[in-house]
């Protein structure tokens, strides 16, 4: 009998017999079907010559039980070094995030289009000058002046620690007459 021939045989007939003994490891029916596939994979994945249906049964049994140790001891290493791991700053709670977010949509909005796609693709996309300069179709000029132009309209508009960084802009001291 060919090893898909008897998989196929071995799943359809000691399939839910296999999957109970699993359920009776996890607890969960997802789990348990989860691990099944997993045993049948490393059971077939290497072929056992002349075995017949109730030794790839007991083969798959222990690959049961070996995936489900494997994984437990796996979740016990993650779970000791979880703390070790684990960043102390305190986060923000996500509510207290909310009204600033609106601050900003609210003052990207008061934007030219042109002043917004520099914004955005700048600092939220982080893409360089010239990725948005070819992307716009503007000059690399263009690109480091809109940003400049926003942040003068924004940061008024904009709580501290929101105001754009525009270290590779270098702001022009004179301008002409009707610009």
């Amino acid at each position: 009998m060919a090893w898909d021939d008897e998989l196929t045989q071995l799943v359809q007939e000691r399939g839910p017999a296999l999957v109970g003994c699993a359920y009776l490891l996890t607890g969960s029916l997802p789990g348990a079907e989860d691990l099944v596939q997993e045993a049948v994979l490393r059971t077939f994945a290497r072929r056992r010559t002349g075995a017949g249906q109730t030794w790839l049964e007991a083969y798959v049994r222990r690959a049961i039980l070996n995936v489900y140790l494997d994984e437990y001891r796996s979740r016990r290493r993650w779970w000791r070094a979880a703390p070790v791991l684990r960043d102390e700053t305190p986060l923000r709670a996500p509510d207290a995030t909310v009204p600033e977010r609106v601050d900003v949509l609210a003052a990207l909005a008061r934007l030219s289009p042109r002043e917004r796609a520099c914004v955005v693709l700048r600092f939220y996309e982080d893409l360089t000058v010239q990725e948005t300069a070819e992307r716009l179709g503007l000059s690399a000029g263009a690109v480091k002046r809109y940003p400049f132009d926003a942040s003068r309209r924004l940061e008024p508009l904009l709580a501290d620690g929101y105001a754009l960084s525009t270290e590779d802009v270098t702001p022009l001291t004179t301008r002409k007459a009707g610009r």
